[in-house]
């Protein structure tokens, strides 16, 4: 979906206000101490969050379904991270039984079709003990935004930025703690961030916004 716009798409969630100073800092404290725990960056885009991971000390794989993305992501990460082109909606066929330590997802679930099966697979490759992190547009700023009715579950199609045609799904948030919890995950915390202090000198109105009413929602899931 993101292959046509991958650099742009780079370029604009650098500094953008829902992606630089919003998801990133609120998922990366979720994420907390990560010095040598085998992260997995599932859906890793340009490799943002991935370069981060790193400067933290993690050990990170990560992949994407666009080859554009894995692209910029393994020139951005240079060589110190497995990057590697799949797609979620895939078995992770290459990754064996509880060999990570911490799953990420941000802002990628609302994408997949076949998030059971997706789920499933990640909580396969964690290990006990280990968390899934996970960001996704706020069930109530989808309902606000696309109409209908909050308990609607439906895919929306919609025009980013002028040009990026995207697809997603909407569900209320019970659709998304049954889904975690069918896969076999606890909800240790969950998140509707506040945006950064950074954000109010770079991207004043969206900041106004974000601190009146939620965009985004992440969770902490623990795997028993």
């Amino acid at each position: 979906m993101y292959e046509p716009f991958a650099a742009e798409f780079e370029a604009h969630a650098r500094d953008s206000a829902y992606n630089a100073h919003y998801d990133r800092p609120a998922v990366l404290d979720l994420l907390g101490d990560v010095t040598g725990a085998r992260v997995l960056d599932a859906g890793c885009g340009p490799g943002l969050y991935a370069e981060e991971l790193l400067a933290r000390g993690a050990v990170v794989t990560a992949f994407d379904a666009s080859p554009e993305m894995v692209k910029l992501a393994g020139r951005r990460l240079g060589g110190q991270a497995d990057v590697r082109v799949w797609d979620l909606e895939r078995p992770l066929t290459w990754l064996p039984d509880a060999t990570q330590d911490v799953v990420l997802m941000a802002l990628v679930i609302h994408h997949i079709e076949d998030r059971s099966a997706a789920l499933s697979e990640v909580h396969r490759v964690l290990r006990s003990g280990g968390h899934l992190v996970v960001s996704t547009t706020h069930p109530t700023s989808d309902w606000l935004l696309a109409g209908g009715g909050y308990f609607d579950r439906a895919p929306v199609e919609e025009t980013w930025q002028t040009s990026w045609r995207v697809r997603y799904w909407r569900q209320p948030l019970e659709a998304w703690c049954r889904e975690f919890a069918e896969a076999g995950f606890l909800i240790e915390r969950l998140v509707e961030p506040q945006p950064a202090s950074t954000m109010a000198a770079r991207h004043p109105e969206v900041h106004d916004k974000l601190a009146h009413a939620p965009g985004f929602i992440a969770f902490r899931l623990l795997k028993p």
